[in-house]
């Protein structure tokens, strides 16, 4: 992930956001490029705005099935919506995480907030 791209999708989310919530940009390997809490943000968003899956919802239907899968992961990782893997062509760059709004509105604004910064899901 690239800074610029990093910082396009945060602006975006703070501007764009209805709401306040807590935006988290990681790079490939899961390292935090970018983030920001906004004012007025529950303190848990900064816990619920990562993903290392395609997506949360995605990833949230494959350990619902599975209790090895649950019981395998960070007791930290959340499974609310607003997580999404993030690409530039075919090559998956990072990952953007908004949480605060519900779980749909975080989806669609870390959805949107890639559009902006030139990236796709």
């Amino acid at each position: 992930m690239k800074l610029e791209h990093a910082q396009a999708i945060v602006d975006f989310v703070v501007r764009e956001a209805p709401g306040p919530v807590s935006v988290f940009v990681a790079d490939a390997h899961g390292e935090l490029v970018a983030a920001a809490t906004m004012d007025g943000a529950a303190p848990d968003t900064r816990l619920n705005a990562r993903s290392d899956a395609r997506s949360t919802r995605e990833l949230a239907q494959k350990v619902r099935e599975d209790a090895v899968e649950r019981e395998s992961f960070d007791p930290f990782f959340t499974f609310f919506l607003g997580g999404l893997a993030a690409f530039e062509g075919e090559t998956r760059v990072g990952s953007v995480g908004v949480s605060g709004l519900p779980g749909e509105d975080d989806e669609a604004l870390a959805h949107l907030a890639l559009e902006a910064a030139g990236l796709s899901f």
